[in-house]
């Protein structure tokens, strides 16, 4: 009976394009062991073609284990598995060069066939494709490393207890562009007098939530929101880059009317699949790699205390989406309204669950 094995890709660039890189495990489909793990740079590319990169290099390494077993590749990249299925075109020749390795490799097995995954379900691959964009390459092989018996294999010491990290988030105030519902990412608004008012009454708010740390995006409306906030609070406010709102390129300051009138088919494709970068900016995906480590960042800095995380639409609806162990097409299906608090809670052994959503008691 030939073996089965399990292929995790992923790819993610940082600009897109920018500098890239891919990651790819293999696992034995039967008891999940890790057989082997791939990660590499692919020089400047797009999110697209360093995903592709971790398709090739996770069948050749299922290749090098066993040229007869049956794979199942699993990516929550929807284009790179409609395009290998054979439901979708491949227009860009970069991407239709590693399509073209990818299936000369999966011929020489003994069967392929692709699944899409939620990208919470992908974090192996992601983690080792961020490892890769990091400047650390992993090229690791189970069966070469050393083994030991397991009953000879004494603990060393107590397992370590598990620790909770409370992360309230809270949605900037209004700007002027709030009430029209404008696409509002990059810019530098102010926020209203209502938006002044909204961080006014969540400083109340927050101040019964035995916050410990505050941590916001830089954009001028949630900093000044922050610092609102952490002025009630007592506390500094700390920046992270990575919670900026996705850049919505050509998009900025258009209600969704005017921009399905100017871009009609930019926008549908953009509202279609998260991994479609709004015209000239960013996509859902380009966002979701970012928050994840700006998320890891608050884990591992402020492990196990109560931290206020000020940020963005997007942003907040993905870290629900990581929460939820949910795929980052939630972010179509939650509404968040201006100075709404959600809480997600983080449990070190990788237990998560979302505790509040678009609580706007404190405005009433």
């Amino acid at each position: 009976m030939s073996r089965r094995f399990v292929v995790e890709a992923d790819g993610g660039s940082r600009g897109n394009p920018g500098p890239a890189g891919y990651g790819a495990l293999v696992r034995d489909a039967d008891t999940g062991r890790v057989l082997a793990e791939r990660a590499a740079s692919v020089g400047r590319a797009t999110n697209n073609v360093a995903e592709y990169g971790g398709l090739v290099a996770g069948l050749q390494a299922a290749l090098d284990l066993d040229a007869s077993a049956e794979v199942e590749v699993r990516m929550d990249s929807k284009l790179v598995v409609e395009q290998m299925s054979g439901r979708w075109k491949i227009k860009h020749p970069d991407m239709q060069q590693l399509a073209l390795q990818a299936r000369a490799i999966a011929r020489k097995l003994g069967g392929v066939r692709y699944t899409w995954v939620p990208r919470a379900q992908n974090g192996a691959a992601d983690a080792l494709a961020n490892s890769a964009m990091d400047g650390r390459p992993v090229h690791r092989d189970a069966a070469a490393e050393p083994t030991v018996a397991e009953d000879d294999v004494q603990p060393t010491a107590e397992p370590a207890p598990v620790v909770t990290t409370v992360t309230h988030l809270l949605r900037h105030g209004q700007t002027e562009h709030t009430p029209e519902r404008r696409f509002s990412g990059r810019n530098d608004l102010a926020l209203s007098r209502t938006g002044r008012a909204e961080a006014e009454a969540a400083g109340e708010r927050a101040a019964e939530l035995g916050i410990e740390v505050v941590v916001a995006s830089p954009l001028r409306r949630t900093r000044e929101t922050a610092e609102i906030v952490a002025a009630r609070l007592g506390l500094p406010v700390e920046l992270d880059d990575d919670l900026v709102e996705l850049d919505f390129g050509d998009l900025e300051g258009l209600t969704a009317d005017e921009a399905r009138a100017r871009h009609p088919l930019a926008v549908r494709r953009f509202m279609a699949d998260v991994a479609v970068a709004a015209p000239g900016g960013e996509s859902i995906a380009d966002v979701g790699r970012r928050v994840a480590r700006a998320r890891q960042r608050v884990l591992d800095r402020h492990a196990g205390r109560t931290v206020l995380v000020v940020s963005h639409v997007t942003p907040i609806k993905l870290l629900l989406a990581a929460g939820l162990g949910a795929g980052d097409d939630v972010v179509h299906r939650v509404f968040l309204e201006a100075a709404s608090l959600c809480t997600v809670a983080w449990s070190s052994d990788g237990r998560s669950s979302v505790r509040l959503l678009n609580d706007t008691a404190h405005l009433r």
